[in-house]
């Protein structure tokens, strides 16, 4: 893999806007609405959230977000790798960084919520890898059964 680029992302560009379209779509065709949390542009342009792009040879490859929930706790939203580019080592290097900045910004805990059908187990598998257990919902979730909530200490 050359060198992959991860910034911040104050999410203006078209770029961006469209790959996170993507991402709602597909999560909208594989999940029921009342159990879809996948942001949109709006939902992500808050204080309370932080959005890294990564892109490799000036592409948009992958990307992923934490939302501030309190002072010590924070949630991954958005990841999402371009389908050409998964298995590639994009999720893992950008999950990689996310812990650290996580980190780095003074949070304890990070958690989330990724789907429980078969689509979703590489993602779950991903988390696992990286020392995220399963949890009970945290936040405003509700149980769900098309719902995994996975947790792990910083």
């Amino acid at each position: 893999m050359s060198m992959l680029k991860i910034v911040v992302d104050d999410l203006s560009g078209p770029e961006i806007a469209s790959f996170l379209d993507e991402h709602v779509q597909q999560m909208r065709s594989l999940t029921p609405l009342e159990s879809k949390h996948a942001l949109d542009l709006d939902s992500l342009r808050k204080p309370e959230i932080t959005f890294w792009s990564a892109s490799d040879g000036g592409s948009l490859v992958g990307c992923g977000a934490i939302k501030r929930l309190d002072s010590g706790h924070a949630e991954l939203k958005s990841m999402r790798t371009r389908p050409a580019r998964q298995r590639s080592g994009v999720a893992s290097r950008l999950l990689e960084y996310i812990i650290a900045e996580a980190q780095g910004m003074g949070f304890a805990r990070l958690s989330l919520e990724t789907g429980a059908a078969a689509f979703f187990l590489p993602a779950r598998r991903l988390y696992e890898k990286f020392g995220f257990q399963y949890c009970g919902p945290f936040a405003d979730y509700r149980p769900d059964p098309n719902s995994s909530f996975m947790t792990r200490a910083l």
